[in-house]
């Protein structure tokens, strides 16, 4: 392994209003990266990152290309700008649920252009199927992953409930219909959680509510090429490092009703050489987890223009 680092990339839920805007104010890559994916979008995208509101920036549509665009700025100033190309940075890479895609962007598997339109499908028709099904999610804390499938177990009563992100050591997210998520929220409390809680999100992700946004993908992805990433990815759905990009569509596939296996991701990372876990794109969600799974590998952000400068000074 040429090196111990692996590069990560998050998901919904780490969105701000103002992402992007200094990288865009002082690197010309970043802003060209940003006006390109307006262009293809449609959608005045890079004015809803950077001003907001919340409200129109949190819809999914708009949150899933952002938070790739701000990801994937971050890298194209890296190589464009101070040469360091992404597979001389990092030895493997991965992405929390719609960071898969920036980290198959970043690794040149996906152009920026369908890594775009992707996004923004993916997130309408999980948008649709949010308001079509009326799910809902809870974080269940403080249990350990084969507890969690318990709890999923006992609250369906043949409604839909499943783990839908196991992230870290003792924090796991259950997605299904909504009277099950409430079941499981009381289940959950005899079971030993810490605490459980309702998550303020639009739809049931990651399970199998989302049966309609799948077929919408499986047809969209149909038409796109991806290409062998130029540095192996660690996929949300297997936990195993993926360079062949038939299995990478599909498992991207699989990932609208599949569960994020982000803890086993961590280990994944530690089995195989790596020390320490960066990522790359707003927010800090997934730097924070890895210490949770694996105290063992080091982690840090690169969230901003100033992050970037010292990440730089690292390399």
């Amino acid at each position: 392994m040429k090196n111990k680092i692996a590069i990560v990339f998050p998901g919904q839920g780490s969105q701000m209003v103002g992402m992007g805007k200094d990288l865009s104010e002082n690197f010309a890559t970043a802003r060209n990266v940003f006006k390109t994916i307006d262009e293809i979008l449609k959608v005045d995208l890079s004015k809803i990152m950077f001003e907001g509101p919340q409200e129109i920036l949190t819809k999914t549509e708009n949150t899933q290309p952002a938070l790739m665009a701000v990801s994937v700025a971050m890298i194209e100033v890296l190589e464009k700008d101070f040469g360091k190309k992404f597979d001389q940075i990092c030895s493997l890479t991965a992405g929390h649920s719609l960071g898969e895609y920036s980290a198959l962007c970043a690794s040149k598997a996906l152009s920026l252009e369908d890594t775009a339109k992707l996004l923004q499908i993916r997130g309408s028709s999980m948008a649709q199927c949010g308001e079509k099904n009326a799910g809902a999610m809870c974080a269940i804390l403080g249990v350990e992953i084969d507890i969690a499938h318990q709890i999923a177990k006992e609250a369906s009563q043949n409604e839909v409930c499943q783990v839908a992100n196991d992230n870290s050591v003792g924090q796991i997210v259950l997605s299904g219909s909504k009277n099950a998520i409430e079941r499981a929220i009381e289940i959950a409390k005899t079971k030993g959680a810490k605490r459980a809680i309702i998550l303020p999100v639009s739809g049931a992700f990651h399970s199998n509510l989302m049966q309609e946004a799948q077929e919408k993908m499986a047809i969209a992805l149909a038409q796109i090429k991806i290409s062998k990433p130029l540095i192996p990815i660690v996929a949300n759905v297997s936990a195993n490092i993926e360079t062949n990009s038939i299995d990478i569509k599909n498992l991207l596939i699989q990932q609208i009703t599949g569960s994020v296996r982000w803890r086993e991701t961590m280990l994944c990372f530690e089995k195989n050489g790596i020390e320490e876990v960066i990522e790359i794109g707003a927010g800090k969600v997934l730097s924070g987890l890895v210490s949770r799974t694996c105290p063992n590998l080091k982690s840090s952000s690169v969230q901003n223009a100033e992050d970037l400068k010292n990440f730089l000074t690292k390399l």
